[in-house]
């Protein structure tokens, strides 16, 4: 016996798919680099390069887009946002300072932040148009149209 998949479970699925992606992600471009750079002034900086971010900014573009455009925007926000905190997290926990919760913080609101405003403006632009778009429909039949 084969059930589909209702509704939420599916959104559930998919957030879960999009974590681990964005688990992945992190430790394809960021988790093998743990060495600090020293600089001759005796400064330093790192782990990453600058590159290292932009290959994973870029790898996750993808996901969020496909999700968003499937009128979907919460499941990339908390996917995506999960998957890279948890990342942070374990990628930075053996930092003896303890600060490295300050960077997973940072790590969680950018990523909130990017994925609510990416998901938002992907769902805004690909929303239909025109006289052959969608109807939006109520339960009754078609939504009524005020001021038309």
């Amino acid at each position: 016996m084969h059930k589909k998949l209702t509704g939420p479970a599916r959104l559930v699925i998919a957030a879960l798919a999009l974590t681990a992606l964005a688990i992945g992600a992190w430790a394809g471009w960021l988790g093998w680099d743990q060495q600090r750079d020293v600089h001759p002034d005796g400064s330093t900086t790192g782990p990453y390069e600058a590159w290292q971010v932009i290959g994973l900014v870029l790898t996750l573009l993808a996901p969020v887009y496909w999700a968003a455009v499937r009128r979907h925007p919460a499941v990339p926000v908390v996917g995506v946002t999960a998957g890279l905190s948890v990342a942070a997290f374990t990628d930075w926990s053996d930092d003896a300072s303890g600060l490295f919760m300050v960077g997973v913080l940072m790590v969680l609101v950018g990523s909130l932040a990017v994925t609510t405003a990416l998901s938002a403006v992907t769902v805004a632009v690909r929303k239909p148009r025109g006289p052959h778009a969608p109807q939006p429909r109520g339960p009754h039949g078609p939504a009524p149209h005020w001021g038309a």
